[in-house]
């Protein structure tokens, strides 16, 4: 029987109702996972619970808890079949993206789960969520980080929230889906990736100065200035379309130069859902080209953040992280 071991870390699947609205709860979520006859059942596997403390709303997310969470698993990496993380939505597709990349050689199912309505409550998607993942860590299939929401289990360094009131949280708009659960669970073979048959190692994240840029119709760079120092070390560009930028405002690329010789390296990602950024296909993301700016294709802007962390924590040089920033590591971009 496989053994798989879930990490609480809080979020709305274990929380309560209190006079502050929903709080997260640890004596009650254990309550209500005793309460879940599913979890019971002989062809479930054995499970384990790990209890984070203190126990977060997913905005309170940061790397030193991307670190716990990747300290927790490297612990426990030798002694259970799976992982299955209870986190947050808010910040889950941040937090899967950065676990991927952090956990290296990976050769089991670490897998992000969590509910739009609590366990306490009468219509929680929480258990089924929570019953689902359990039985995808133990089907020997998956072999990487991913997350399962609503009948879906998508990588989890490809997805990204897209609704706060629907039961269907998250999407993966530039990659296929891994499994899909109806009345049976349909893998798709042909996306799943390989167990690495190298050691596991576990990549912790040093705090690096990261920032996120969003271009906007009137946008003035010029109150951006004063960010843009030789202390900031990546910062990711959400870009109109396919990596273009405003071609009338003459400040940005003053601006974006100076931190690239500052040694800031600018990735840039789209913020359509959908498509992939080509630098240089349009004159207006031409200059961004000129400068060095890396080009993000069909990263999401969760999964960039998190890749950059990963890789100014392993102390590379500038350019190799410039090249490793474009290619594929954990299925993170299409090739």
């Amino acid at each position: 029987m496989k053994k798989i071991c879930i990490l609480y870390t809080g979020g709305t699947i274990g929380m309560i109702r209190s006079e502050k609205g929903y709080v997260p709860n640890s004596e009650g979520f254990r309550n209500m996972l005793g309460q879940l006859w599913d979890l019971d059942n002989s062809e479930m596997p054995q499970w384990e619970l790990v209890e984070f403390s203190p126990l977060l709303d997913s905005s309170d997310i940061t790397v030193k808890e991307w670190n716990k969470m990747g300290q927790a698993i490297a612990e426990r990496y030798n002694d259970y079949d799976g992982f299955v993380i209870l986190h947050g939505t808010d910040t889950m597709a941040y937090s899967a993206s950065a676990l991927s990349f952090m956990l290296e050689n990976l050769g089991k199912p670490v897998i992000f789960t969590g509910s739009q309505i609590p366990l306490c409550e009468l219509r929680s998607d929480g258990r089924e969520n929570i019953v689902n993942s359990l039985v995808i860590a133990a089907s020997d299939k998956v072999h990487e980080v991913c997350l399962y929401f609503d009948g879906k289990l998508m990588r989890g360094n490809r997805t990204t929230k897209r609704s706060s009131d629907q039961f269907g949280a998250f999407e993966s708009p530039n990659a296929a889906l891994l499994a899909e659960a109806g009345i049976k669970i349909r893998y798709n073979e042909a996306v799943l990736r390989p167990a690495s048959k190298r050691a596991f190692h576990l990549q912790e994240f040093q705090e690096i100065p990261i920032g996120v840029l969003k271009v906007f119709p009137g946008i003035q760079f010029e109150l951006f200035e004063s960010i843009m120092t030789e202390k900031l070390k990546g910062i990711v560009l959400e870009t109109f379309g396919a990596g273009n930028i405003p071609s009338c405002n003459d400040s940005l690329l003053p601006i974006i130069k100076k931190a690239y010789e500052s040694g800031t390296i600018l990735t840039v990602c789209s913020q359509c859902l959908q498509g992939t950024v080509s630098l240089g296909a349009y004159a207006t993301s031409k200059a961004l080209q000129d400068i060095g700016a890396v080009n993000g294709k069909d990263m999401t802007t969760e999964a960039a953040v998190a890749k950059l962390y990963y890789l100014f924590s392993r102390c590379l040089e500038k350019e190799q992280i410039k090249e490793e920033m474009e290619m594929d590591l954990r299925g993170e971009l299409s090739a």
